[in-house]
């Protein structure tokens, strides 16, 4: 009768732990993160009686989790993917907003610049006319100087976004850690009995960790998880967490960089906010400040060196109209010798809008491209009088570097900020060619001299007159002195000035190369500076200023379409994922509702079995009284 007591007992103490867990689910089925809990049951030991074994009843083995650790590890690589994708893709837009305005775009601004140029060329004397050439350089340097301020703002906000995402990793590190230690120390945790709850707060905290970057779990001793991100590097070691710095990097404060026990790891991190926050600082903020200082140091360039060949209105050589800030030169923390670098853009057309690190190994320099991190070729020897050239920059070094020393080259970083207009006085814009050419009045051919190109403003003869004077069909004087051959079309270069004279000359045809002396309402020059708008100043003679800005805007509106693009692509593989993690853990308020009736009729069948006992009991005990 005892046995039949306990066995009833057994499966009465079951079915109320499977109603317990029953209600648990059903408590928790709205609770983030939670698993749904089953109870395992195992028969009791049999006991022989002679003639056979007799079952003892029923045990509660495990409240064990379902769950699917490879649903959740697809879980935890989808939130990364998704949280970089939406950071990206809203900082990118933003680049692209800002590159597109109407109001504050660098296409715009251009477009107002080179039209005032169009009508200083049809007005080339007139003084209104030329203030409204200064009034739209400074309406273009505000734009310019606009962009890049707004840049370098949205550079202030990655960094401090960088750091407040370094910090929450922490702080979700050290929870991870904790949690473990939790795991480690609970009754049965040696024998894999692990407690249900702290394991769904250890994922919740780990999804939490995937949001802000890519992490590896690995499983580890008694219920623990090692966390791995980038390359490998420890940031959770069973209950021991390793803390991510984020601070002024190598080469200076606005080059954050994120670090573990001093080594930097920026370029290894990846997925999560932290990873959308570095990617974009990478892929778009800085190229697209870069390019925006190419642009700015290619139209200084290229208006300068044309203004300063022609002539303002009070006869004087035009000087700078343009001046643009210089490239960035930041020496490493800890470089140990004294050498010293500096850098000058000899060519905006060679520019490739990249970042550059020049680095010493104890016998030569080496100049490597950071985006790619290829070695691009020197020429030249460093020295002041021979500077190591490469890719438009000629670089010059001084002092004794060490061996491992490194130097930061931004060359067009900081160019837009320093873009501003040179000219003050609306005469002085030099609108005027400096040169004048003609043939005599009584020559006898149909020869043709061409009009002059300026080889060399600083010649101090330029301006001087000039006569070519045929003594024979195939040959010249200058000024009556030296004869040289002549043929059609041939270069004749003269004090700084370039013609050329076609046709076939008869002896005593003289052609002129004068000083355009009160040339008020000369517009050649004018002309040229306008044709610059078309003019390829970049890429090596293939891109105009206007086609830069406008592949400027494209190459950030199509990273930023591309992202939104993958960012919903990356929302649905997420919603997939967690759709299976729920089909599995997730509770079914249905089926536990069936479970729910199943064991209350398992208990209340076992609760029968005990009152039929009791009451045969009670009969047996009455038939001895």
């Amino acid at each position: 009768m005892v046995d039949f007591l306990n066995t009833s007992l057994s499966g009465l103490q079951a079915a109320q732990r499977a109603l317990a867990t029953t209600s648990n689910n059903i408590a928790n089925a709205s609770t983030d993160g939670y698993s749904r809990q089953r109870v395992d049951f195992a028969t009791r030991p049999a006991e022989f009686f002679g003639g056979g074994f007799l079952g003892t009843g029923v045990q509660v083995e495990d409240v064990r989790r379902i769950y699917d650790g490879f649903l959740a590890g697809e879980v935890r690589s989808g939130t990364a993917g998704e949280a970089r994708l939406s950071t990206f893709s809203e900082l990118s837009g933003r680049v692209g907003d800002l590159l597109g305005s109407t109001s504050g775009g660098l296409s715009a601004g251009l477009q107002g610049f080179f039209d005032a140029l169009q009508t200083l060329a049809n007005d080339p004397s007139s003084i209104p006319v030329r203030q409204t050439v200064l009034g739209e350089a400074d309406a273009l340097q505000r734009r310019v100087g606009a962009l890049d301020t707004q840049l370098e703002a949205l550079g202030n906000e990655v960094n401090s976004r960088v750091g407040s995402s370094v910090a929450t990793i922490n702080s979700l590190a050290a929870s991870i850690a904790d949690t473990n230690r939790q795991i480690a120390a609970s009754p049965g945790a040696a024998d894999g009995r692990l407690p249900n709850d702290l394991l769904d707060q250890r994922d919740r905290l780990l999804r939490q960790l995937s949001s802000e970057i890519e992490v590896s779990v690995v499983p580890a001793d008694t219920g623990t998880v090692n966390v791995f991100v980038g390359n490998g590097q420890t940031l959770v070691l069973g209950q021991t967490a390793t803390e991510l710095a984020a601070g002024a990097g190598r080469f200076g404060p606005d080059q954050f960089e994120v670090s573990i026990g001093g080594s930097s790891v920026t370029s290894q991190l990846g997925g999560g906010t932290l990873g959308g926050l570095l990617d974009f600082q990478r892929e778009v903020l800085n190229p697209a400040r870069n390019d925006l200082g190419r642009t700015a140091v290619a139209l200084a360039e290229g208006m300068n060196a044309t203004h300063r060949q022609g002539l303002d209105l009070k006869g004087d050589f035009g000087g700078d109209f343009f001046a643009v800030g210089g490239p960035t030169v930041r020496p490493a923390n800890g470089n140990a010798g004294n050498a010293a670098v500096e850098v000058r853009i000899e060519s905006a057309n060679a520019l490739t809008g990249e970042d550059y690190q020049l680095q010493y190994d104890g016998s030569n320099y080496a100049l490597v491209n950071t985006s790619n991190s290829e070695v691009v070729t020197l020429s030249g020897t460093g020295t002041g009088a021979d500077p190591f050239r490469a890719e438009g920059l000629a670089i010059t070094v001084t002092g004794a570097a060490a061996a491992g020393d490194r130097f930061a080259i931004l060359p067009t970083r900081s160019a837009a900020g320093g873009f501003s207009r040179a000219l003050s006085d609306p005469a002085d814009i030099a609108a005027a060619f400096p040169l004048r050419t003609g043939a005599a009045l009584g020559n006898v051919s149909a020869a043709a001299i061409s009009g002059a190109e300026v080889l060399d403003v600083s010649n101090p003869d330029l301006l001087a007159p000039t006569t070519i004077r045929f003594v024979a069909p195939d040959t010249y004087q200058v000024n009556g002195a030296s004869a040289f051959a002549y043929a059609s079309g041939d270069n004749i270069d003269i004090n700084g000035a370039r013609v050329q004279i076609s046709g076939a000359p008869a002896v005593g045809d003289e052609f002129t190369v004068t000083g355009n002396t009160g040339g008020v309402g000369d517009n050649r020059n004018a002309q040229a500076l306008s044709g610059l708008r078309d003019t390829g100043l970049l890429e090596n003679g293939q891109r105009s200023l206007v086609e830069q800005a406008d592949t400027l805007l494209a190459r950030v509106g199509s990273t930023a379409a591309a992202a939104q693009t993958a960012l919903e692509s990356q929302t649905a593989l997420l919603q997939n994922s967690e759709s299976a993690l729920q089909s599995v853990s997730g509770v079914n308020l249905e089926e536990e509702a069936a479970s729910l009736l199943r064991f209350q009729q398992a208990f209340e069948a076992n609760a029968r079995v005990i009152q039929t006992a009791n009451t045969t009991f009670q009969s047996l005990l009455a038939a001895f009284r």
